[in-house]
């Protein structure tokens, strides 16, 4: 997709491309890319940041028009760039890099890497990185589903972690959505065998999508299948409680109507699928959940092992 220039006032430094592939036009191989960048001004602290530590903390990766795509030609040696032969964990969307520098620091045994589009939110984590003493993350600022495709070695990753995407609600937008069945063979083709795939959201909808994508998946396996169904299910109790007819999934103010948001889809009852998993304690609660839980909705965790 194309970048608006910046202001004079306020220039940055300009970022090298390389022409080639469909990136920038809002694609990947064909498809409609999963994100809308909401900026990539660095100012204060996180401009300062991102000049003193991207060199030590951020991947440079060669581009493919715009600077969010990968050349396919670069691959990833995470054994270099750590120094050292260690479990490799990938976060997609790690946003400020709250979930990923705690557990960064509970796991230091392991490596992270963290995949985002967000500059702002990449030089927050470089923040957090060189706050914490941090020496098992990295940061690369990329689309996804090329990270994936080229730039991991086939079988590279220990464990995915996607928590949060963009539910994209509207039925329009469903084909934005970042896990769709093509993604999911490039998640395989990342994992090891035997890797695990880690996802939450915080929408009914996308829950769903997830579930029916991965049931429909001949790589990977539910770990948690036909778990907490019926009357234990969270997708039942969000049927039950109408908080997603509202907008946002929040409290109605007075004086205003509830706005059906039709975020739920199909409303079931009871739902007898089941194959949620429990809370990742792995994951911190970070100010996003946190916002979700006021707001009533439910968490969703999925769990996958790669076959």
């Amino acid at each position: 997709m194309s970048e608006s220039p910046e202001s004079p006032q306020n220039p940055q430094p300009a970022r090298p491309v390389t022409p080639g592939s469909q990136a920038s036009f809002g694609t990947y191989g064909g498809r409609p890319v999963s994100f809308v960048r909401r900026g990539t001004r660095l100012q204060g602290r996180r401009q300062a940041a991102w000049e003193e530590h991207s060199d030590r903390w951020a991947v440079e990766v060669p581009r493919h028009i715009a600077n969010t795509s990968v050349h396919p030609d670069f691959e990833f040696d995470a054994e270099a760039e750590f120094g050292r032969k260690a479990p490799l964990i990938v976060e997609i969307g790690s946003g400020l890099g709250d979930a990923v520098c705690h557990a960064a620091e509970q796991n230091p045994d392991k490596d992270f890497l963290a995949v985002e589009v967000y500059t702002p939110g990449l030089a927050n984590t470089l923040i957090k990185i060189n706050s914490r003493g941090l020496s098992n993350v990295r940061v690369v600022e990329a689309n996804a589903p090329e990270v994936l495709a080229t730039m991991l070695p086939a079988g590279s990753v220990a464990e995915l972690w996607i928590f949060f995407p963009d539910p994209w609600h509207k039925s329009r937008h469903h084909k934005r959505r970042l896990i769709q069945p093509a993604f999911a063979e490039l998640a395989a083709r990342a994992l090891t065998p035997g890797g695990i795939w880690r996802i939450a959201t915080d929408w009914s909808n996308y829950a769903v999508h997830v579930r029916d994508v991965l049931a429909g998946s001949a790589d990977f396996e539910n770990l948690h299948d036909g778990e907490r169904s019926g009357d234990e299910s969270p997708l039942t109790r969000v049927w039950e409680s109408g908080v997603e007819s509202l907008v946002g999934g929040a409290p109605v103010k007075e004086g205003r109507a509830p706005v059906s948001t039709g975020h739920t889809g199909p409303n079931e009852g009871l739902d007898a699928t089941g194959g949620w998993a429990p809370r990742f304690d792995g994951r911190i609660l970070t100010s996003f959940e946190n916002k979700a839980h006021e707001a009533g909705r439910h968490i969703f965790d999925l769990c996958y092992r790669r076959l």
